[in-house]
């Protein structure tokens, strides 16, 4: 997708003088000046409407996106039905992963939910620090790490046999979530309708009150 940096030098300075994505990284490791100046040089931040799409296979993928605002999800297309396969808000990534960190064309697709502000992270940026710096190597698996737990938990979810034991289980796993974006999209992510979450919503708040 071909975005811009429409706020050019002046980018940070309601951020403090530096990219967000510099207090993300410090939170797995000390960082040197040089990648300080690296990820302040290529981030930036953008902004999309509700319901606009950040990557489908019609554009290609060059970020992954820090949410600062707003909710995102993750979806495959099955003739003209939306399967969610992942859900973001606040402070969480953002990026096809089909193909993550490659420039390549995915299947995916990645749609606001709200309207979101967001830091657009290069995949340039990624490999030359990779390629560059063993630090960053040390951060991105330590974030890698956080993604597969959370792929597997997400693998784990669709597996259980259960309407309701999915429902629970995302209570368990995304509590920030079930209030946070419309009940479809949560819906779509357990792997049932609409009308079904909203029934097993409706009995387990009666079983609560009783």
């Amino acid at each position: 997708m071909n975005i811009e940096n429409i706020y050019g030098e002046d980018k940070w300075v309601a951020f403090g003088g530096f990219s967000p994505l510099i207090t993300v990284f410090k939170s797995y490791h000390p960082l040197s000046p040089e990648i300080e100046n690296i990820i302040n040089t290529y981030t930036f931040p953008v902004r999309f409407g509700k319901n606009k799409h950040i990557a489908s296979p019609l554009k290609q993928n060059r970020y992954i996106y820090l949410i600062l605002e707003g909710a995102v999800h993750g979806y495959l297309k099955m003739g003209n039905k939306k399967i969610t396969t992942w859900i973001v808000a606040e402070n969480e990534l953002a990026g096809t992963i089909r193909n993550l960190w490659e420039n390549e064309t995915s299947d995916e697709y990645i749609e606001t939910i709200d309207p979101v502000f967001a830091i657009a992270i290069p995949h340039e940026m990624s490999k030359l620090l990779y390629e560059n710096f063993p630090i960053a190597n040390y951060v991105g698996r330590k974030m890698t790490e956080i993604y597969f737990q959370g792929a597997t938990e997400r693998a784990y979810i669709c597996r259980l046999p259960t309407a309701l034991k999915r429902y629970k289980r995302f209570l368990v796993s995304y509590p920030h979530l079930i209030n946070r974006v419309p009940l479809k999209y949560v819906a779509s992510f357990i792997g049932m309708r609409l009308e079904t979450l909203s029934r097993i919503r409706k009995q387990t708040l009666t079983d609560v009150v009783k």
